[in-house]
C-alpha cells in the first residue's frame, strides 16, 4: 500500500479513538471519593471492582481483538469497539446499583480492547515503511497523552461535576470518533491466514484475567492469601494450556513461537518496564498533592501536565534514530528509572515546580522509548498480523501497569502513612525500572530492526476488509 495512503485526517482520528480509550483507565482513580460517597452506597471492594473492572477486561481482550481485527476486518473491529465503548459508558452512567456500574465499566474495557490494537494495525497498514516510525510515534503519543486526559479530566469532574457527568460525556464523543472513522479511515486488507480459534481465545483470555486479578488484588488480600495464589495458579495453568493448544492447533489464535523472536521479547519487556514505573507515578501522585500537599482534585489532575511536554516533543526527534534502538530505549527507560528516583525524596516541603522538573525527565524517556519500543514489536511480525502485535505490546504495556500499581501499593501498606511510605514505594520501583533497562539493553545485542518470526507466519495475498 503506498505511503500516501495515511492522510493526516485518518491519523488524527485514529490516535483520538486510542487516546479516549486509555483516558478511561486513569480518569475514574480521581473520582473515587466522589462514588464511595454517592447514593449507590457501593462497598470498598465494589469501588475497587468500579476501577479494576475496565483495565482486567481491557487487557485481557487485546490480544484476541488483535487478532479478530487481522482476520475479519480491522475497520469493522474499530467501529465495533466503539459501540462497546460508548454503550459500556451508558450503562454506567444509568446504573442504579454498583453492579451495573461494573458490568458498564467491563463492556467499556471490552470495546477498548477493540480500538486499540484496530488503531494500530490500521496505521501500520496505511503508512507504509517508510512514515512507519513517524505514525508509530503519534500513536504511542496519543496512548501517552490518553492517561494525562484521564488524569485531568477525571480531576475536573471530581471537583466540579457529578461522577456520572464522566460516562456521559462518553457516548457522544464514541459517537463523533465513529463517524469520523466511517469518513476518514479506509478498510486495509485482512490477513488471509488462520481462523477463529474459540478454545485459544478462551484459555489465554481467562489466564490473563486471573493473573491480572492476582496481581491487581494482591495489595489488598495479601500475595500469599489463599484467593491470591489461587488466582496466580489458575492463571499459570490456563496460560500454559492455551500453549499447548496453540502448539497443536493448526489454526490457533497465535503462534507462541513469535516470542522465539529475541526483538518481540526485548520490545514487550520494555514497554512493560516503561508503564510499570509510568503508573506507579501516577498512583503515588494523586494521593502526594492531595494528602501531603493540600491540592484540590481538579490542580491535581493538572499538576500532572508537565508530563505531556517530553511526551509531545520528543517522540518526533526520538522517530528520526528508528533504527539504533539500543541506545534510544535504554536511555528512555533510564530516564524514567532516574525520574522515579528523584521524585522519591519529594515531601510536604518539597517544592512543586521542582516536583515538576522531575515529572519532565520521566516525560522525556517515556517520550523517547515508547515508539522505539512499540516499533520494536511490529518489526518483530509480519506486517499482516500488526493487529496481533498491537494486541501483544498493548498488553505488556496494561499488565507493567497493574505490576506498577500493585508493587507501589505493596510498599506503602508497609509504612504507617502515605508520607512516610511514599518515598521508600518510588525507590523500589525505580530499581526495577532500572535493573528491567539492563536487561531490555542486553536484549538488544545482536537483534536488528526486523527480527524473525515463528514459522508459518509468512505474509499472503489478502483480501480487503
Amino acid at each position: 500500500m503506498p505511503a500516501h495512503a495515511l492522510k493526516r485526517s485518518t491519523l488524527l482520528t485514529l490516535c483520538a479513538c486510542v487516546l479516549v480509550a486509555q483516558s478511561m483507565v486513569a480518569a475514574i482513580n480521581l473520582l473515587i471519593p466522589q462514588l464511595g460517597s454517592s447514593s449507590l452506597h457501593p462497598s470498598h471492594t465494589e469501588v475497587l471492582w468500579t476501577v479494576d473492572a475496565y483495565v482486567i477486561v481491557f487487557a485481557g481482550l487485546l490480544v484476541p481483538a488483535g487478532a479478530l481485527g487481522d482476520r475479519h476486518g480491522r475497520k469493522g473491529a474499530l467501529l465495533a469497539g466503539l459501540a462497546l465503548f460508548a454503550a459500556g459508558a451508558a450503562t454506567s452512567a444509568l446504573a442504579p446499583v454498583p453492579a451495573l456500574l461494573i458490568a458498564g465499566r467491563g463492556l467499556s474495557g471490552a470495546g477498548a480492547a477493540l480500538i486499540t490494537p484496530a488503531t494500530m494495525s490500521i496505521l501500520v497498514r496505511l503508512a507504509g515503511p517508510e512514515r512507519r516510525a513517524q505514525a508509530l510515534a503519534s500513536w504511542t503519543l496519543a496512548l501517552g497523552l490518553g492517561g494525562l486526559a484521564g488524569n485531568v479530566g477525571g480531576g475536573l469532574v471530581g471537583q466540579f461535576l457529578s461522577w456520572r457527568a464522566l460516562f456521559w460525556a462518553m457516548v457522544p464523543l464514541a459517537a463523533v470518533l465513529a463517524l469520523a472513522v466511517a469518513v476518514t479511515t479506509p478498510r486495509t486488507a485482512r490477513s488471509a491466514q488462520g481462523s477463529p480459534d474459540p478454545v485459544g481465545t478462551l484459555l489465554l483470555t481467562a489466564g490473563l484475567v486471573a493473573v491480572l486479578f492476582g496481581i491487581i488484588e494482591g495489595p489488598g488480600h495479601g500475595w500469599t492469601s489463599a484467593r491470591i495464589l489461587s488466582a496466580f495458579t489458575a492463571g499459570a495453568l490456563l496460560l500454559g494450556a492455551f500453549t499447548l493448544h496453540a502448539l497443536r492447533s493448526p489454526a490457533p489464535l497465535f503462534d507462541p513461537r513469535v516470542f522465539r523472536s529475541r526483538g518481540l521479547r526485548t520490545a514487550t519487556l520494555g514497554l512493560a518496564t516503561g508503564f510499570f514505573g509510568l503508573f506507579a507515578l501516577f498512583f503515588v501522585n494523586s494521593q502526594y498533592l492531595q494528602e501531603v500537599k493540600g491540592f484540590s482534585s481538579a490542580v491535581t489532575g493538572l499538576a500532572i501536565v508537565p508530563l505531556i511536554v517530553g511526551m509531545a516533543l520528543v517522540p518526533r526527534f526520538a522517530a528520526r534514530w528508528a533504527a539504533h534502538p539500543r541506545p534510544v530505549v535504554g536511555t528512555g527507560l533510564t530516564l524514567i528509572g532516574l525520574g522515579l528516583l528523584a521524585a522519591s525524596t519529594a515531601d510536604a516541603h518539597t517544592p512543586y515546580p521542582l516536583y515538576a522538573c522531575w515529572l519532565l525527565v520521566l516525560s522525556a524517556g517515556t517520550g523517547l522509548a515508547m515508539p522505539a519500543l512499540t516499533l520494536g514489536v511490529v518489526v518483530s511480525l509480519p506486517e499482516h498480523r500488526a493487529g496481533l502485535g498491537s494486541g501483544l505490546g498493548t498488553s505488556a504495556r496494561e499488565v507493567g501497569a497493574a505490576l506498577g500499581v500493585a508493587v507501589a501499593g505493596t510498599a506503602l501498606a508497609g509504612h504507617a502513612d502515605f508520607a512516610s511510605g511514599m518515598g521508600p514505594a518510588l525507590r523500589v520501583v525505580g530499581t526495577v525500572v532500572l535493573v528491567a533497562t539492563a536487561v531490555v539493553v542486553a536484549g538488544y545485542r545482536g537483534t536488528g530492526r526486523a527480527a524473525p518470526v515463528a514459522p508459518g507466519t509468512a505474509p499472503a495475498k489478502e483480501p480487503v476488509a
